[in-house]
């Protein structure tokens, strides 16, 4: 129990301080945005962590490092293509003209303190599963939760490449992407984000106290569907683009399903 809390007190210290640096960079570049592209890196960060500092069956430890650090370069990498250029998240520059001059010291706590929180408790699943040393061999959990890792992963990023794709065209300037995965779901990103995390707590769960990590894949969806994702993207889409009441009328929000005519 002593080396379980040393680890946790090790990770939670590491995402506050990546944080409070992300946080003084933000305030140099005038861009909070930059927050998102080091969230999948906090988690990569949390994975080293954990796997140098846990004494856990080391298969299971390799196996869930490998997962967080495979997804975790991933998104960052992608966001940070994706916003390249593109000036701050419409989410923060909303922020900062809520506040004005207060926003750099409102930001610490809103932003960058929240999201170091966050992380680290969606990320328990993989403390709990590094620092266990029971069972000590792989289980079926461990399978199924491999298996629904690389089903979110997959999902996830052929959502990414199918909406960046569509973008590219000119001829879809102002248009609404219903095609691909995008057909049966309005966020396949987001839902196979959501897959990733429970894939990563049924590894979790083959430990004897890894039930209760049920916090993090619970937090990350729930941040995912109504807090963060797609409450905020969608009320700006159906602003900005006139067709995007209709889609929402005929495309599951969140988990895929086939649209209604």
């Amino acid at each position: 129990m002593g080396e379980t809390l040393a680890v946790f007190a090790t990770t939670l210290a590491a995402a506050a301080l990546l944080m409070l640096c992300v946080w003084g960079l933000s305030l140099v570049k005038k861009n909070a945005g930059i927050v998102d592209v080091c969230w999948g890196l906090g988690f990569v960060m949390i994975a080293v962590l954990g796997f140098r500092l846990g004494e856990g069956y080391p298969p299971r430890k390799l196996l869930i490092t490998v997962m967080v650090v495979a997804w975790g370069l991933r998104l960052s990498f992608h966001l940070l293509w994706r916003n390249w250029g593109m000036g701050e998240d419409f989410r923060y520059a909303a922020m900062r003209r809520r506040h004005g001059e207060r926003f750099g010291v409102v930001s610490l706590n809103t932003v960058f303190g929240l999201q170091a929180a966050l992380m680290w408790i969606v990320s328990l699943p993989v403390q709990v599963a590094q620092t266990s040393s029971r069972p000590d061999h792989l289980t079926w959990l461990d399978g199924l939760g491999a298996l629904v890792w690389l089903g979110g992963t997959c999902f996830e990023s052929v959502g990414d490449w199918q909406l960046a794709r569509f973008k590219r065209d000119p001829a879809n300037g102002g248009k609404v992407m219903a095609r691909g995965l995008w057909r049966y779901t309005r966020h396949p990103n987001y839902f196979g984000d959501a897959c990733v995390w429970w894939g990563l707590f049924l590894v979790a769960a083959a430990a004897p106290a890894g039930v209760w990590t049920a916090i993090g894949p619970v937090c990350m969806t729930l941040l995912l569907k109504r807090v963060s994702g797609v409450p905020l993207l969608e009320r700006k889409l159906t602003k900005t683009r006139p067709e995007y009441a209709d889609y929402m009328r005929r495309t599951s929000a969140f988990v895929p399903w086939f649209p209604q005519s």
